[in-house]
């Protein structure tokens, strides 16, 4: 299993600030930072787009943003989240009938590839093919489109399966998650964790994103 990762999903941030709470969240201690891009479209919500991303990127030049794309036509923002400075592109597999169209389109734009499935998609549609053309898989623990969801336990089985099929990659969960399953989910095999209000609402960020990197690594040093 890979190392631990965390990402604070800046859904849960006070957006109208959103540089100066990436940095707050880098200086107490997360690896990345999770950007939320909503279209309105493929959920219904709406965020933020590649013009807040560049801001961002200009404003705190050292992130790594982790982009995760709940759009309807995820090969269209590839150049312009490229553009605007993201390492990691997320998108969902319900989204596209083209999934390894939008893996070669990523790669050609030298970002990582993410590939996310909802909870009712199940994770035998990421076959071995796809997901060893992938940079991480994103198993999703709420509905995607909203913040500040209960987090679905069931679907920790997805992240299970694909762990055993993909010993050494990135496995993301995104979606209720925080100290208190942290370690539920990284049992499961997921070394990536994406927290939202657990984090950002912390009284003291420092120590939530440090007590979950613990419980993570003590996971992973279980499985070896």
């Amino acid at each position: 299993m890979s190392k631990c990762i965390i990402s604070p999903s800046v859904l849960a941030s006070d957006l109208s600030k959103l540089s100066e709470e990436c940095q707050r969240m880098i200086d107490n201690g997360c690896d990345w930072l999770h950007m939320d891009v909503m279209d309105g479209n493929f959920v219904p919500n709406i965020t933020m787009g590649a013009p807040i991303l560049t801001w961002v990127h200009k404003n705190v030049p050292e992130i790594f943003m982790d982009c995760h794309m709940m759009v309807a036509d995820p090969a269209r923002w590839v150049p312009d989240v490229a553009k605007a400075g993201g390492k990691s592109y997320t998108f969902h597999y319900e989204a596209t009938s083209d999934p390894e169209g939008v893996i070669r389109l990523i790669k050609e734009h030298k970002m990582l590839v993410g590939l996310a499935i909802s909870p009712e998609t199940p994770s035998s549609v990421i076959t071995d093919t796809l997901g060893n053309e992938v940079d991480m898989l994103l198993v999703m623990t709420v509905k995607p489109g909203y913040g500040g969801q209960k987090f679905m336990p069931e679907c920790l089985d997805k992240v299970t399966e694909l762990r055993k099929r993909f010993p050494g990659k990135n496995i993301q969960v995104d979606g209720g998650v925080g100290s208190g399953n942290a370690c539920q989910c990284a049992k499961a095999g997921s070394n990536v964790l994406v927290a939202g209000t657990a984090i950002f609402g912390a009284e003291d960020p420092k120590k939530t994103i440090s007590e979950m990197r613990s419980t993570v690594d003590q996971a992973i040093a279980e499985q070896k």
